[in-house]
């Protein structure tokens, strides 16, 4: 069972709070907070519709970009033994070293 959602590129967290008996959201991968609610299923789809629509929204009024869930640059600081691995891994396969670890962490989602 998954619990995340995901629509126009954005993809949030849903957690069930059983002190107040209702499912609870949050974007991921934003600095910008946005969360929503709903007691069904179908609230919540609702809520984080609207919570979406209503965040980009108001970026365009405010003439500020909004964020964009992920940029696809990563920076990894890994020990030289690894990296060094992972680069003749890839060399060997003919890649680079960037399209054998797209390749990798594609598989590892």
């Amino acid at each position: 069972m998954t619990n995340t959602m995901t629509y126009r590129g954005y993809t949030a967290r849903v957690e069930y709070d059983p002190r107040d008996d209702i499912f609870v959201g949050r974007v991921l991968g934003i600095e910008d907070r946005i969360t929503f609610h709903g007691a069904t299923v179908a609230q919540l789809r609702r809520d984080f519709r609207a919570a979406i629509d209503h965040y980009l929204a108001d970026c365009a009024a405010r003439g500020r970009r909004a964020q964009k869930p992920y940029s696809g640059k990563i920076l990894l600081r890994v020990p030289p033994e690894v990296h060094a691995r992972a680069a003749t891994t890839a060399e060997a396969q003919g890649k680079s070293l960037n399209q054998w670890a797209a390749e990798v962490l594609a598989r590892a989602s």
